[in-house]
């Protein structure tokens, strides 16, 4: 027994290789377009770049919370096929898309009609809200295409189907930025075409990845139609982790807002640190996913043991490549300033917080891969629960280091140096903690 679990050892981590490259194409998406957009925009002028992170942080937050589209749909498209049950697998599917499309138009009114007072809530004022503003409200106009991407990636996810996404990704990438290149460059558009140029990429997306995957569940015999009531299954199994997502989003914004409170310095490296930050994560992230489906397919198939060592061996890959993302991440820290902005200061406090990030990585992706093995078990409530409590601790924690800790802090790096230790510690050590608590037990594969 002992020698077959060492021989599995490699085809396990060829397979959780195997759906995480792809997967990671599917997921850098979002942050690439807005690691491109933050580039250029950080070339107009420093309001402009203030106003991105203002605007970015909530079409990333909105769409972000969506994310159950994803997670949900691949957990339950993989337990019905490891249960032998493909059509009912794949209609699973085309509810998750007709409950992503309903969400992401609503999504895209709501937030084009109150752009204004949530940029204001953010802290935006005077030229920085102008911009943030114009920003979002052309960037929102492409949620409902977004949205189905996730939808889409949960059937080929679940399906082990994934280069399919790798394509749309570096398509979309390639889209955005040719487009940002002529609209904000060529036809000197400013702010206003660089959410144009991300809106037309994040519909390309869409409308590549929904052809085929509808295909393949008619070809299948699910029904096309709008069923309520598998829309509002769909619903109602992402509820536990929107809740997660939610928790998790709320952090993310006040760790936003506590930047923007620190001065506009501090602001514009942090969102500098934070568009790279979220690029690296999706690294992390595509390990998790790689280790849902083959849990979810193992646990629908009844195979715990098999569950137990994916998990294992999920948690040795998250952990290894978060150090050599870690390790990237610091280095090219030490002169990734010159990219996003011209002045030297910004340079330093971009430094700063990437080298910091960096010591960390070995954590979080330690962390993210347990987070997607709890997801593939459909152990959303233990989720739930524990990422809200860790997030109302640190934005208890980041409130105050904000409000009664920075003003007796120097210097903008002292600030951001702060900031982003006790965003690691407390935040990603919190959810850790609780993540490795539960794998430790056999609760969360029942």
């Amino acid at each position: 027994m002992h020698a077959s679990v060492h021989s599995d050892s490699p085809s396990i981590n060829r397979r959780i290789l195997a759906l995480a490259l792809p997967t990671f194409g599917q997921l850098i998406a979002e942050p690439t377009f807005i690691l491109i957009d933050t580039a250029i925009v950080g070339h107009i002028g420093d309001a402009a770049l203030a106003g991105l992170s203002i605007g970015s942080t909530i079409i990333l937050t909105a769409v972000g919370l969506c994310i159950f589209l994803a997670y949900s749909t691949t957990a339950q498209v993989a337990h019905l096929l490891g249960a032998g049950r493909r059509r009912e697998g794949l209609q699973a599917g085309i509810d998750g898309l007709w409950l992503a499309l309903g969400i992401g138009v609503l999504l895209a009114i709501g937030l084009f009609v109150g752009s204004e007072p949530l940029c204001r809530a953010l802290g935006g004022q005077g030229a920085v809200l102008d911009q943030a503003v114009t920003y979002t409200r052309a960037i929102v106009l492409g949620a409902p295409g977004m949205l189905l991407v996730y939808a889409a990636n949960g059937i080929f996810r679940g399906l082990q189907k994934v280069r399919i996404t790798l394509i749309a990704a570096v398509s979309g990438a390639i889209l955005n930025t040719v487009l940002e290149v002529l609209f904000v460059i060529v036809f000197g558009w400013g702010i206003a075409g660089s959410g144009a140029a991300t809106m037309i990429a994040q519909w390309y997306m869409g409308l590549f990845l929904v052809i085929p995957a509808i295909l393949w569940s008619k070809a299948d015999g699910a029904s096309l139609r709008p069923r309520l009531d598998g829309i509002a299954a769909a619903g109602s199994g992402g509820l536990p982790l929107f809740i997660r997502t939610l928790a998790i989003r709320a952090a993310m914004v006040v760790t936003v807002a506590s930047a923007a409170r620190m001065g506009t310095s501090v602001l514009a490296g942090f969102q500098a640190v934070n568009s790279s930050w979220n690029f690296a994560m999706n690294m992390l992230d595509s390990v998790g996913i790689a280790g849902q489906t083959l849990v979810a397919t193992a646990l629908g198939a009844g195979n715990t043991s098999q569950a137990r060592k994916l998990t294992k061996a999920t948690g040795k890959a998250g952990l290894f490549t978060g150090t050599l993302i870690g390790l990237a991440f610091a280095v090219i820290g030490l002169s990734a300033g010159h990219f996003f902005s011209p002045t030297p200061h910004i340079q330093l406090i971009i430094a700063a917080g990437m080298v910091t990030m960096g010591v960390f990585f070995p954590l979080q992706g330690w962390m993210m891969a347990i987070d997607g093995i709890l997801i593939g078990s459909r152990d959303y409530r233990y989720l739930a629960a524990t990422c809200t409590l860790t997030a109302v601790a640190y934005i208890a924690v980041i409130m105050v280091l904000a409000d009664a800790v920075t003003p007796h802090l120097g210097s903008d790096l002292a600030r951001t140096v702060a900031l982003w230790m006790v965003f690691n510690i407390v935040l990603m050590g919190g959810r850790g903690l609780f993540n490795g608590l539960r794998v430790r037990g056999d609760t969360w594969m029942k």
